[in-house]
This record gives C-alpha cells, structure tokens and sequence, in this order.
C-alpha cells in the first residue's frame, strides 16, 4: 500500500472467534499498511501469525489510548498508514478506538471502516427478538448515578437492546436488572460463531437463578425485549386519569400552553377526543359552582 501524505487509518473488524470471518479486504488491508495498532498484541499475533501478516504491530488500548493516539496521529501525519484492529470484531464500539478516530478527523486524517463481524449485530440477528428497531448500551455503566440513568432508559425502552456484559459481572447486573426491567426476555449469546455457539432465552429471574447455580464464563451479549408500547401507552393513561381532567389541562396551562394546546395535550395523554376533554371541563367547572378557566 503506497504511503501518502498524510497517512490513513483502516478500521478492520476482525473474526469474533471463527478466523474464517476476516474478509479479503480486511487481509490485504494488514498485510500492506506500515502499522497496525492492536488492542492486545498478544491476541492479535495468533491472527497474524494465522494469515501469515508480517506488518509491525504497536499496543494501543484503554490505559494508553490518550497518548498512544497522540504518537499514532503524529505518524500518520508523517505519511503512516495504519490499520486499527480489537480483540474481536470492529474496532470503535465499547473500545478505545472511538478515541483514535476523534483525534484522526480533528487531524484532517482520512478515516475508513472495513466492514466485518460485530458480536452485538451477531447477537442480535439470531435473538429471534425485534430488529427493525434497536439500541446498544454496551457495558452497562459501574458509576452509581450512571447506572441509575440506564435503569430510567431501560424501563421505558421500547426498542430490542444489546448490551455486553463480562462473566464475573453477570450475576450483579442480572440483579440490577431484574428491579429494572422484572420478567422482561433476555437472550444470552456467547462463544459466537464457534463450535460451540450458545443462545439461551430467560426471563431476568429465570436467569438470575441459573447464573447463581451455573457459574457464568465467557463474554456475554445480553439481548432484551422491549417493553410493549401499548403496555407503556396503557399504563401513562392510567397515571393520567388519577388526576381530574382540570388538574391535568390546568398543569399545562400553567407551564405556558395556550388553553386549545393544553386541552391537546391532555386529550393525547388521556386518549381521548378534545371534545370529551371540553365537556369534562364543563362538567367538573359546573360541579365546583363555576365555569372557572373553561367558560
């Protein structure tokens, strides 16, 4: 691969466990840049060693990613190129690399992705849950406050979410989120694309109790179902109508709403015509002695 100046970073997936994954493109890719960075050189050099790649490697990981992505960015100024590869899948997603690509484009340097395997799409498409619609959370946050900003996104979450999750935390977010999300389904995928490739489906608390008596190992991506949206929509009105129709049009009033707009407002909450609102005003304006804010 001709250097340019500057030069380039190649985001390459890499194989998830089955080395027959790696694309050609990916191939050719490492074999002809100036450098690869490596999450873990260790790991990466039984993938090179595999391929019969002789490219020079360099660490680059979470406890050095600031200032190793300072030196690669330097090098790729200088006409480097360099190819950027994880422990397993594409590089950028729950790793260090988002920090070097940052850097990169603030840079000017020219950025590309070589497409391949990523465990949480893997996961995902065999879930057998709903995939028109989905989010990532990756690892779910350790910070106290972090983790509590998750559980509200979580409980009302109405897409399918992918989360990873190491074997020696497993028992401790199936806790947190069986408080979050009760019996809602969980697909566990591990050992993806290799021989023994497993998915097994449980409620947060069927799981809870297997993981309590089988001790979880490997590295686990968790798919849960969304809540249902009718559900969702069904337990807000229900909320609603523990308020007078007057209470609920006057909250809006008093946050600004013009009097048509807060009666809207109240109708979509309530599911209900603006008609049916209007009367319920009338009503309960003639039960207090008066029309009040409705007349």
């Amino acid at each position: 691969m001709e250097n340019k100046n500057p030069g380039k970073l190649y985001l390459c997936a890499t194989p998830i466990g089955n080395l027959e994954d790696i694309t050609f493109r990916v191939l050719d890719t490492l074999k002809n840049v100036d450098l690869i960075a490596a999450e873990d050189t260790r790991h990466s050099i039984k993938l090179l060693n595999h391929f019969e790649i002789k490219t020079p490697m360099t660490s680059y990981h979470e406890f050095n990613k600031i200032e190793k992505a300072k030196y690669l960015v330097e090098q790729m100024q200088a006409g480097t190129n360099v190819a950027l590869v994880t422990d397993a899948g594409t590089p950028g997603i729950s790793d260090p690399g988002e920090e070097l690509v940052k850097l990169c484009l603030e840079a000017g340097i020219q950025v590309t992705s070589l497409p391949g395997p990523a465990a949480c799409i893997t996961a995902l498409t065999m879930s057998g849950l709903p995939t028109r619609r989905f989010c990532f959370e990756g690892f779910l946050p350790i910070d106290k406050k972090e983790r509590g900003q998750a559980a509200k996104r979580l409980e009302n979450e109405v897409r399918t979410t992918v989360i990873y999750e190491a074997p020696h935390r497993l028992v401790r977010t199936l806790e947190f989120l069986e408080d979050v999300l009760g019996e809602r389904k969980i697909v566990f995928c591990k050992e993806l694309t290799k021989k023994h490739e497993n998915r097994m489906e449980m409620t947060c608390t069927q799981a809870l109790a297997y993981y309590k008596e089988n001790e979880p190992r490997g590295e686990y991506v968790l798919v849960i179902q969304g809540v249902d949206p009718k559900a969702l929509i069904q337990e807000a009105q229900e909320a609603w109508k523990q308020m007078s129709v007057t209470e609920h049009v006057n909250m809006y009033m008093d946050q600004g709403m013009s009097k048509k707009d807060a009666m809207k407002a109240a109708a979509a909450d309530r599911g209900a015509g603006k008609r049916e609102i209007y009367q319920a005003l009338l009503e309960e304006a003639e039960a207090d002695g008066g029309e009040g804010r409705y007349g």
